[in-house]
């Protein structure tokens, strides 16, 4: 790598704000450089790349919170260099970390007075907020087998289909057998009853969603309670819910408190949320509270004093920024009940706006339901033409990150797109999105009706005259498939999430 710069005739160098005018050979993508280059350089080079990442306020794809207040902007970057483990230098961060959890603990109807304090800690994401849960689970369920003399060494967990990968994550990393309940065409959670026949002795808890990614449904934690109960009372075993709110724990209680799925439920022990979705803060947030302190085994907490302090920790990972906590903070006595309510109810009627403008086209059959995370999911009526996949792609030309995917087993054939509201996405937004789907569908139809046009081809061993060669429907259908297929593929790109 070379680097130039222009000197004046009085000796000065000239300074640009632009790299192409500094470096003059291609940075090395992979090692590091053998030297070094101006700071406004780097700055220019990185931001120049980083003008083809996607617009995040376009990214419908995402539950994860795209813009906050310049104010909470503030403060977490006033905070960014603060490591939030360092407990005896930063007390007031543990202090708001302390009083988020014991909010979100009276938000879920946690059985505490106002003066008790609630078991809870923050994490990095609804990801490390379930493995800490299911940990907590596993190693009770252990306690309690070896206590009995009988096995340890095969617990289960019983899931819908539906869950979101880290629950994947945490049987595998953690030898636990996920028994998962197979969805079905029209009904793409888990079916409570299903769900309480695969419990078995073995069986540490019961997973269930409230807001499923697929479609954004709340599963029935009340019916499952139910019935999960009176197994329980049958066979002795005391097995408890585990209900992974992480996208409908901050909706619920503002716009649907009449629906029973928090700590009200004996049976739930513990819940996670994700404070970077619809808690309203940048990625990096989450939240996992118990009902009890008896729920969380003691021989979990790490107890450490070489930062200054007897500090205990229960998390995955040690350090971590201290912003996403304080934004947190910052939301809940900003917003407080009353600003929360507005949000969402905000969010559901742009859904509802959404949702009537992609049926107005008179293509799609929506798939999502009423009550729920604020989304809208549907699928083509016709996907004998072109399918979701194109659809996406094609979206993308405007801008528009809409996800397409194809549900779980035994729904698998079910292919859907999914937008989700979110609070920077406004009826204006949502109008011209479907503006732009009715442009998308014009121009599939478009393109289809020019390429299964009868190519008439003379094959050269067929006489002048004879009748023009002439491609099956099926064969036509084939290679379009196989060409969108192909332009889909091209486009993805594979990684670690």
């Amino acid at each position: 790598m070379a680097v130039s710069t222009t000197k004046l005739d009085c000796g000065e160098s000239l300074h640009s704000t632009f790299a192409s005018r500094y470096v003059r050979t291609a940075l090395p993508r992979f090692k590091l450089p053998d030297q070094s280059i101006p700071k406004d350089a780097a700055y220019q080079i990185i931001n120049d790349e980083l003008m083809l990442d996607g617009n995040p306020r376009l990214n419908l794809a995402s539950f994860v919170t795209t813009w906050m207040e310049p104010e909470c902007d503030k403060l977490m970057m006033a905070a960014i260099n603060k490591n939030y483990v360092d407990m005896d230098e930063y007390p007031v961060t543990t202090e708001l970390q302390n009083r988020c959890v014991n909010m979100i603990a009276h938000l879920f109807n946690a059985p505490i007075g106002d003066e008790e304090t609630a078991i809870g800690v923050g994490t990095v994401g609804s990801s490390e907020a379930i493995m800490l849960a299911g940990l907590a689970f596993k190693r009770r369920w252990q306690n309690k087998r070896k206590a009995e003399g009988k096995p340890y060494d095969k617990p289960n967990i019983v899931t819908g289909a539906n869950v979101q990968v880290c629950w994947e994550k945490f049987a595998r990393y953690f030898e636990v057998e996920l028994k998962e309940v197979k969805l079905s065409e029209g009904y793409y959670v888990m079916d409570p009853a299903k769900a309480v026949e695969m419990v078995d002795e073995n069986t540490i808890c019961v997973a269930a969603i409230l807001g499923s990614t697929l479609t954004g449904e709340f599963e029935d934690v009340k019916l499952l309670n139910q019935l999960l109960t009176e197994k329980n009372k049958e066979t002795g075993w005391d097995t408890p819910i585990h209900v992974d709110a992480a996208s409908g724990g901050f909706i619920a209680p503002f716009i649907y408190p009449e629906i029973e799925w928090d700590f009200r439920l004996p049976l739930v022990k513990s819940i996670n949320v994700s404070g970077h979705k619809y808690g309203l803060v940048y990625a990096g947030v989450g939240w996992v509270v118990w009902r009890n302190k008896e729920d969380l085994p003691e021989e979990l907490i790490f107890h450490i004093n070489y930062l200054g302090a007897d500090q205990p920790t229960f998390t995955l990972n040690f350090s971590k920024g201290s912003s996403q906590i304080i934004a947190q903070y910052y939301q809940f006595i900003r917003l407080g009940f009353e600003g929360y309510k507005n949000i969402m109810e905000n969010c559901a009627e742009n859904a509802r706006v959404l949702k009537a403008g992609i049926e107005s086209t008179g293509m799609f059959d929506i798939v999502s339901k009423d009550v729920g995370v604020p989304l809208v999911a549907f699928s083509l009526k016709d996907s004998s033409r072109y399918n979701v996949f194109d659809v996406a792609e094609s979206l993308r030309r405007f801008g528009w990150i809409v996800p397409a995917y194809t549900m779980p087993p035994d729904a698998q054939n079910i292919a859907v797109l999914r937008v989700v509201i979110r609070e920077d996405f406004s009826r204006s937004l949502a109008e011209r999105l479907v503006t732009d789907i009715q442009k998308v569908m014009v121009d599939l139809n478009h393109r289809w009706t020019r390429t299964s046009t009868v190519a008439h081809v003379v094959p050269e061993d067929k006489p002048v005259g004879a009748a023009p060669f002439k491609k099956s429907v099926r064969e036509t259908q084939e290679e379009i498939f196989r060409y969108w297929k192909a332009l889909v593929d091209r486009k993805k790109t594979s990684g670690v999430c």
